[in-house]
C-alpha cells in the first residue's frame, strides 16, 4: 500500500508472493504459480494419476490455496497438515492408512507361519522385510515446504512406509539446497528451479567480486537490472509500467520468463536429488 503513493514510479520486486503486476510493481520472484505448472506438467508426463498436494496450516495457507486453486490436474486431494512435528506423523499415519497396512502386515504373516510350502516360506521371508502391507491410494505428492519442516514431512512419510518406488516425491524450490542430500528419507526428490548452470556460475562470479556467498535471490536482482537495461534501450526511456509488457520470452540468468495475462511467469527446470546431486530431469 505504501509503495502506491509513487505512482510515478515503478517498483521492481524480487517477491515471489504476487506474480500478477499491480499498478506500478513488477515481481519477478520465482512464483509459486509457475512452480505448480512445472510440477504439474512433470507428473502429468509421468502418467500420475492420483495426487496429493500437502502444504502447511501456517500463515502462507492463503497464499498457496490461491496458487492451487486453478490446477489442471484431474484427480487431486489437499492435505494441510499441522507444522509440529509431533502431531504431524499421526496425521500423516492416518493419510496413509498406516495402522491398517500395518494390521495387514501381521495377519498376511501369522497366516503364513502356519504352512510349509516353498511358496508360502518365500512369501513369508519376504514379508519379513517389509513394514505394511498394502497400497497407499495416490501415486505422487506435491509437498509445498521447505528447510527443516519439509525434512520432518519426508521422514514422516519414511516412517509410515510410503517409498519412493511406488510413489512420486515432488516438492517447490529449494534453491538448490545441499543439506537436503544428508538429512532427507527420500533418495528420489523432484522439484522445479531455475537454470543451475548459471546459478553455480553467478554464484561462483559473485564470490570472486564480493568474497561472501549471496543470498539466492540476488540472482534476480541481476536479471531485474537486465531486464531495466532492456526495456529502456528499447523505448528510449521508460515511460510508464506498459513498457515492460515484451511480448515472447525473456532470457535472463534464472533462464526463460515472460510477461503474459497481467503477471511474470518462468519456465522452470525440474530437477531431481540422486547420489548427493541435483540432476536435470
Amino acid at each position: 500500500e505504501e509503495l502506491k503513493k509513487y505512482k510515478d514510479t515503478i517498483f521492481i520486486s524480487l517477491s515471489n508472493k504476487q506474480p500478477k503486476i499491480k499498478e506500478n510493481i513488477i515481481s519477478i520472484g520465482i512464483s509459486l504459480d509457475s512452480q505448480i505448472d512445472a510440477l504439474e506438467n512433470f507428473i502429468i508426463t509421468k502418467k500420475k494419476k492420483k495426487t496429493i498436494i500437502m502444504y502447511p496450516d501456517n500463515h502462507y495457507s492463503n497464499l498457496i490455496e490461491k496458487a492451487i486453486k486453478d490446477i489442471n490436474l484431474k484427480s487431486y486431494k489437499i492435505f494441510k497438515y499441522s507444522p509440529d512435528p509431533k502431531i504431524l506423523t499421526g496425521e500423516i499415519e492416518k493419510l496413509t492408512n498406516y495402522p491398517q497396512r500395518k494390521r495387514n502386515l501381521e495377519i498376511r504373516k501369522k497366516i503364513l507361519e502356519q504352512k510349509d510350502d516353498p511358496q508360502s516360506i518365500n512369501e513369508l521371508k519376504k514379508l519379513e522385510q517389509q513394514y505394511t502391507l498394502g497400497n497407499v491410494n495416490f501415486d505422487s505428492i506435491i509437498i509445498i515446504d521447505f528447510g527443516n519442516s519439509l525434512k520432518s514431512v519426508l521422514a514422516s512419510l519414511a516412517f509410515v512406509d510410503v517409498n519412493d518406488k511406488d510413489v512420486l516425491f515432488t516438492t517447490v524450490n529449494q534453491w538448490f539446497d545441499k543439506s537436503i542430500f544428508f538429512e532427507n528419507s527420500v533418495k528420489n526428490l523432484y522439484y522445479p528451479s531455475i537454470n543451475q548452470k548459471n546459478f553455480i556460475k553467478y554464484n561462483k562470479n559473485y564470490i570472486k567480486n564480493f568474497r561472501q556467498e549471496p543470498d539466492e535471490i540476488t540472482i534476480l536482482a541481476y536479471d531485474a537490472l537486465g531486464l531495466i537495461y532492456y526495456v529502456w534501450k528499447e523505448n528510449n526511456g521508460i515511460k510508464s509500467i506498459n513498457d515492460f509488457f515484451i511480448k515472447g520470452k525473456i532470457r535472463g540468468k534464472i533462464g526463460n520468463f515472460k510477461f503474459s495475462n497481467e503477471k511474470v511467469s518462468q519456465e522452470l527446470n525440474i530437477y531431481k536429488t540422486e547420489d548427493e546431486k541435483f540432476i536435470k530431469y
